[in-house]
């Protein structure tokens, strides 16, 4: 099937094959596509070593060096658990940010993000995303910002939590979902996205997913991807709802399935470090 980019952020898919790559399972020119897909080719800005307008190339070679910990955090106004201060901001605005911390110095891509104390360099990698074309060809320029962060692997990782309850969360957040938007009659106000979701439930999945992904990983971002997909179709129309009070309620179930599927996302890149954990 093909790949609904929108419900797949660019800083998932780049935390999912930057990790392949790093293990061996993957080429770059793969993860570049998977990444890049009908984006115009992405640049990179604050990169060590290299000068603005570096290619994703060079990013991919830097996120994947041995003992990278890389996870994609994906805020939202209100929800910026764990995200490192420094950055919430642009990363709550773009809705995505890409958070790495090296093995050891060595492993830093942007200029001595090393502090004392033995603390592994950290930064934060956001993308900026300017549309052109129309609506019946869109195109997308993607340059990458990396930045300098203080360290945020524990907190991050705590917030999120594991893959494992992230797919419970997930199954219990699909039925809670659905359930919702059939108890206020989504068909009555809008057949096709009542025919949507109906076939999500059944849905194979994104077509991006790195080939070896461990089986949880892939279990959970598919039912993570579908879930948005739900509150992408649910929340369509809103002035279609019979009344006020289901507006609400429809409202009040689609935030709580969103954040669950948006902190499951992240945990399903998290805790991803290419020469030393299991999958």
């Amino acid at each position: 099937m093909e790949m609904r980019t929108s419900n797949l952020s660019r800083s998932v898919r780049l935390a999912l094959w930057a990790d392949q790559v790093g293990r061996g399972r993957a080429a770059g020119a793969d993860a570049v596509r998977a990444v890049t897909l009908d984006d115009e080719p992405h640049t990179v800005v604050g990169l060590e070593g290299r000068p603005d307008g570096a290619t994703l190339e060079d990013l991919l070679a830097a996120l994947s060096l041995p003992g990278t910990t890389l996870a994609a955090a994906l805020p939202a106004p209100g929800d910026v658990a764990g995200v490192p201060a420094s950055i919430a901001t642009d990363a709550t605005e773009a809705g995505e940010a890409l958070l790495v911390e090296a093995g050891d110095a060595r492993g830093a891509p942007h200029g001595g993000g090393a502090t004392g104390g033995g603390t592994r360099p950290a930064w934060a990698v956001v993308p900026e995303v300017v549309e052109f074309g129309s609506d019946l060809e869109p195109g997308h320029l993607v340059t990458w910002h990396v930045r300098e962060v203080e360290p945020w692997s524990a907190r991050f990782l705590a917030a999120v939590g594991s893959p494992a309850d992230a797919e419970r969360e997930l199954r219990v957040a699909l039925l809670t979902a659905t359930e919702a938007l059939d108890r206020l009659d989504v068909a009555r106000w809008r057949e096709d996205a009542a025919d949507g979701i109906a076939a999500l439930r059944d849905d194979g999945g994104p077509a991006w997913l790195p080939p070896r992904l461990a089986p949880r990983r892939a279990r959970t971002l598919t039912l993570a991807v579908r879930l948005r997909r739900i509150v992408e179709l649910g929340s369509v129309d809103e002035g279609g709802a019979v009344n006020l009070w289901q507006a609400d309620q429809r409202g009040a179930a689609l935030q709580s399935v969103e954040q669950t599927s948006r902190r499951a996302l992240s945990a399903v890149t998290a805790n991803i470090v290419p020469d030393a954990a299991a999958d």
